[in-house]
C-alpha cells in the first residue's frame, strides 16, 4: 500500500475516533432526579510550543481567531505538502471569510524540525501559516490532545533515517479553542473549501 493510501486510511480512522470519543458532561440532577448528559468530541487543549521565529506560543495566543490545525513533518514526502498546499489554496478561495482563520502546522518530528527549518518550509505555502515545534514530550502531549496518531518507521537500509506514519486530518478550532469541525484530508481544493465554509456557518 502506498504511503498516500496509508495516510488516507489513518485519516479515516482518526476522524472516526475523534467523533466517537465524546466528553460526557453532566449537570446536577434536576428535581425529578434526571441527569442531563451532553457529548462533545474531546479534541484540542492547552499547548506550549515554539513557532518558526523562535517565539514561545500557547493556545491562548490564538483566542479570538479560528485555528486550522494540521500535524505532520517537513520531511513528509507527499501527505503533508499536498495537504498544506490544498489548505493554502482553499484559504485563498475563501477570501475575506478566511480573515479570522490562522492555519497552524504542528510538527511530529521535533528532533529534526527546528524553528529555522520550519521557517524555510512554510515559505512554500500560505504566508499566514504558523509552524510549531517543541520538546518531544510537548509535541506528544499536543498530539494526544488532538487525537493524532503517529509513529516513527525506521529505514531498513539506514538505521539513522526514518519516516513518520501519521494521521492526516485538519481540525478547525473555534475562537474559544474548542473544536468546530474536523476537515478530512482531500486532494480537491473545492471540497476542502466547501467543508471549511460550511463549518463556519
Amino acid at each position: 500500500m502506498s504511503r498516500t493510501m496509508i495516510g488516507l486510511a489513518l485519516a479515516g480512522l482518526v476522524l472516526g475516533a475523534a467523533m466517537g470519543t465524546l466528553a460526557l458532561r453532566t449537570t446536577p440532577p434536576a428535581q425529578d432526579g434526571n441527569v442531563q448528559v451532553s457529548g462533545k468530541p474531546l479534541v484540542g487543549g492547552p499547548f506550549n510550543l515554539i513557532d518558526q521565529t523562535g517565539k514561545h506560543v500557547t493556545d491562548k495566543d490564538f483566542r479570538g481567531k479560528y485555528m486550522l490545525v494540521f500535524f505532520g513533518y517537513t520531511n513528509c514526502p507527499d501527505i503533508c505538502p499536498a495537504g498544506l498546499q490544498i489548505m493554502s489554496s482553499a484559504l485563498e478561495k475563501l477570501g475575506h471569510r478566511a480573515d479570522d482563520i490562522v492555519p497552524v502546522f504542528i510538527t511530529l518530528d521535533p528532533e529534526q524540525d527546528t524553528p529555522q527549518k520550519l521557517a524555510e518550509y512554510v515559505k512554500n505555502f500560505s504566508p499566514r501559516l504558523v509552524a510549531l515545534t517543541g520538546s518531544p514530550s510537548d509535541i506528544a502531549a499536543t498530539a494526544k490532545a488532538y487525537r493524532i496518531f503517529y509513529q516513527k518507521v525506521p529505514d531498513e537500509n539506514d538505521p539513522k533515517r526514518y519516516s513518520i506514519d501519521h494521521s492526516s486530518i485538519f481540525y478547525l478550532m473555534g475562537k474559544d479553542g474548542s473544536l468546530v469541525a474536523p476537515i478530512p484530508h482531500t486532494n480537491d481544493v473545492d471540497v476542502f473549501t466547501e467543508a471549511v465554509a460550511k463549518a463556519l456557518q
